[in-house]
């Protein structure tokens, strides 16, 4: 895949305030010629990439902090305590500016105007930059939704300053999910019959995603929009389409992570990160070498080689501890390192042990070790197809069907060589039991991957009351988020969310 070498150029040529909808300088593309070569839309399709990566932090947070993954012990001071309680107020609402997803739909529009009108050698590569821009849009456009429930709909780029034109009411949920499916169905469309990974490479967008996404967002409006099993079977016929495109579980967790395994055959879309070009945020998740090198794995071995310069901002809370508590299941050590401030006579803490224990070290994105430092450069999944089979188990179990097969896939495949079916494979139970068996395998797997908080909103309000610890019955409202008093005033068409008045 290309570097993405062009951030500054797309930055400085697209350039968007993140005053999102109150924008005070016009897309300049046309009027400088950007669009009138090949060359120049190739620019601008490398630049939605950095763009995205851009915002993956806050993709992160949106889709993770609120959740019970996280909110133990840290062996420094921890971010983003208040966001973890959910502790939320019209006076201190999370990410002003929508989080800065505007800016990334400002330049997709800009985007899917321009490109058409630009000339190929190879038209397929043009139907297929243009497919991936519908995907992205689709996907930034459920993430606003998710969050905020009805936000402003902008399909157009910003072409002229006009300040009377830069306020927008908010859309009703149902318009904006209207609109996230319409570029679900263009992305598809525009794909048609070309399954493949843009240069062969899952760096990009691809129609196994917009497959994934579409199976994801029928689930959502099914279930939490009332739209019933025609969506669910939607969904489920979307997900079942991925396996036909070269896409399926890798037979080994440890096959997943680690800069050399990035291109295995079960990431889906993942946002790459490079030595020199880009790090991942992961490194909030670890900690410094000072503090890591005078304790001991769990396995009674010295960190004392250890080489890292991160930090240590979030902790797992006792709930996930718990939960990854089974030496049998190889998630366990896959996705932690938990740190003890003692070897206990060489034999380590097989199991969770709170008096020594003295905190975790992330595991999944570690990066690599270069010289004498770590570089964060681990590819971040999006969509990877352990994602798709619990998505398929959900929109089976919502049809009144057996999920038990999707569930016992990723276990299976968790337990290895250590999975014994009378103690280990799922048996079909109710809808409730089966959800809360997808939910709790769905937890497992995922950790750190940005799903926990979205799996739980798409069981249903019940599913979080019932998780979160920081939640009660009446708090629902909280669910999706208030916006900001400075963006009310700079968009005074803008509604505050229902029930932060």
């Amino acid at each position: 895949m290309k570097k993405y070498i062009y951030l500054l150029l797309i930055a400085c040529t697209l350039g968007a305030c993140e005053n999102e909808l109150e924008l005070t300088s016009p897309s300049e593309l046309t009027t400088a010629g950007f669009w009138d070569t090949e060359e120049g839309a190739r620019t601008a399709h490398t630049g939605l990439y950095a763009n995205f990566r851009s915002s993956m932090e806050n993709l992160w947070l949106l889709g993770e902090i609120r959740s019970d993954i996280w909110g133990g012990r840290t062996f420094e001071s921890p971010n983003n305590e208040a966001l973890i309680r959910s502790d939320i107020t019209i006076a201190t609402a999370p990410f002003g500016g929508w989080a800065g997803l505007y800016t990334r739909i400002h330049r997709i529009n800009d985007f899917l105007v321009n490109v058409p009108n630009v000339s190929f050698v190879n038209e397929v590569d043009k139907s297929h930059i243009l497919a991936q821009a519908y995907g992205l849009r689709a996907f930034y456009y459920y993430t606003l939704l998710k969050t905020w429930g009805g936000v402003p709909i902008i399909l157009e780029p910003i072409a002229e300053v006009d300040p009377n034109g830069l306020s927008k009411a908010r859309s009703t949920e149902a318009e904006v999910m209207a609109q996230i499916k319409a570029d679900i169905e263009a992305s598809l469309s525009t794909f048609g019959s070309d399954n493949s990974f843009w240069e062969g490479n899952r760096n990009f967008w691809s129609k196994a995603a917009t497959l994934a996404l579409k199976g994801d967002v029928y689930i959502w409006s099914g279930n939490i929009m009332g739209g019933g099993s025609a969506h669910f079977e939607t969904a489920k016929t979307a997900l079942q389409q991925i396996a036909s495109f070269g896409v399926a579980l890798e037979p080994n967790i440890s096959n997943l992570w680690g800069v050399d395994n990035e291109g295995n055959s079960e990431f889906i879309f993942a946002v790459q990160y490079k030595q020199d070009e880009a790090s991942n945020f992961y490194n909030s998740l670890t900690g410094r070498s000072t503090e890591i090198n005078p304790t001991f794995n769990d396995k009674g071995n010295s960190m004392g080689d250890f080489v890292i310069a991160g930090a240590n901002r979030y902790g797992q809370s006792d709930k996930t501890l718990l939960l990854l508590d089974d030496n049998d299941d190889s998630r366990k050590d896959a996705t932690f390192i938990r740190l003890y401030v003692d070897d206990n006579n060489g034999l380590g803490y097989p199991t969770y042990n709170e008096t020594p224990y003295f905190g975790s070290v992330f595991n999944k994105f570690l990066g690599q070790v270069i010289g004498s430092e770590r570089i964060f450069e681990n590819d971040v999944p999006l969509y990877r197809y352990a994602d798709v089979v619990l998505l398929l188990a959900e929109a089976k179990n919502l049809l009144g069907e057996d999920p038990s097969t999707e569930i016992n896939q990723i276990r299976q495949r968790a337990y290895g060589e250590n999975y014994v079916p009378l103690i280990h494979a799922y048996t079909n139970g109710s809808p409730t039991e089966n959800a809360n068996a997808i939910l709790e395998e769905r937890y497992k797997e995922f950790i750190g991957e940005g799903k926990r908080w979205w799996d739980l909103r798409r069981a249903g309000d019940s599913f979080v009351i019932d998780n979160i610890s920081f939640l009660n019955p009446g708090d629902e409202f909280k669910l999706v988020l208030p916006i900001t008093t400075d963006m009310i005033g700079r968009n005074p068409l803008l509604e505050q969310t229902d029930g932060y008045n």
